[in-house]
């Protein structure tokens, strides 16, 4: 037996190093961006000395704040176009009969676009876009915040509905059941009961699709038109010259912001009553 616990706790030692291990390589690299943003040098891997003014330039330099400011309207609006649309989706999904052909179809069309590579999606959505601006005379989709826009919202609007379906699904029925024997009607029955109950789930799936918007450099290069280019198009257009420690700078200016993000949403869910197990699967989907 004490030969037993001596391994369990061998084991156990060799686990928690080899997490530890997987944890720093997995954020040494963002770690090391963020000290290189403090970088004097004209180029980033060339360290000069301690400062600040790769962030002053960072924010007086018009062509960083306006793509920056551009992945930000479009990460907005696209995450609140796919958490509208995930919603009503993931709760029709959750609602829907155990093998009803219209709930299967969907949940498979939702899955293909999540497993479908985004280069085929930016090769699919270019020449319609064209042809439905230019060929039938759309005009709105020659905008090119609309196509940032409608782009990284079907990209992200799998990820909102699943995670919404996830949250309804564990959910007893007889509550709103019970709200249409009192006499509630269906707008009634959403709007007080279904929706809140939603919500935790409807934050994590914004989030999410913010997040997914603000990451997406293959599908914003194909759909991207002048005077729209995201982040990250003009971080990778950069790349190709030189990285600069402006770019580092603004990229720790937008970690910072993801965090505090992501830390009123843990916030928010803690004050609806979530546990701390029951806020990761929330985000998690599960």
């Amino acid at each position: 037996m004490a030969t037993g616990r001596k391994r369990s706790r061998l084991s156990n030692a060799l686990f928690h190093l080899w997490g530890v291990l997987v944890f720093l390589f997995l954020f040494t690299p963002i770690l090391v961006i963020v000290v290189y943003s403090f970088n004097t040098g004209r180029i980033l891997s060339n360290w000069k000395g301690f400062g600040f003014e790769a962030y002053t330039s960072a924010i007086n330099n018009e062509i960083i704040v306006n793509s920056v400011i551009t992945s930000l309207k479009a990460a907005f609006l696209s995450a609140l176009l796919a958490t509208v649309l995930g919603t009503l989706g993931g709760i029709a999904l959750a609602r829907a009969r155990k093998g009803a052909w219209w709930a299967i179809g969907l949940t498979g069309l939702l899955a293909l676009t999540l497993t479908t590579p985004e280069l085929v999606d930016g090769i699919s959505f270019l020449p319609w876009f064209v042809t439905l601006g230019v060929d039938w005379g759309f005009s709105p989709v020659n905008n090119g915040m609309v196509r940032l826009v409608i782009s990284h919202a079907m990209f992200s609007l799998a990820v909102v509905t699943f995670i919404i379906r996830a949250r309804m699904g564990t959910v007893d029925k007889s509550l709103e059941e019970a709200a249409a024997d009192l006499g509630a009607n269906a707008w009634h029955r959403f709007k007080d009961i279904t929706l809140p109950i939603a919500a935790p789930g409807v934050m994590a799936g914004a989030l999410m699709a913010f997040t997914l918007s603000l990451d997406n450099t293959i599908l914003s290069s194909f759909v991207q038109q002048p005077g729209y280019t995201p982040w990250p198009v003009y971080i990778f257009a950069a790349v190709r010259v030189a990285l600069r420690p402006e770019v580092a700078a603004m990229s720790t200016i937008m970690l910072v912001l993801t965090l505090v993000a992501l830390g009123l949403l843990g916030l928010v869910l803690k004050k609806t009553g979530e546990s701390a197990s029951g806020i990761v699967k929330t985000m998690a989907g599960s």
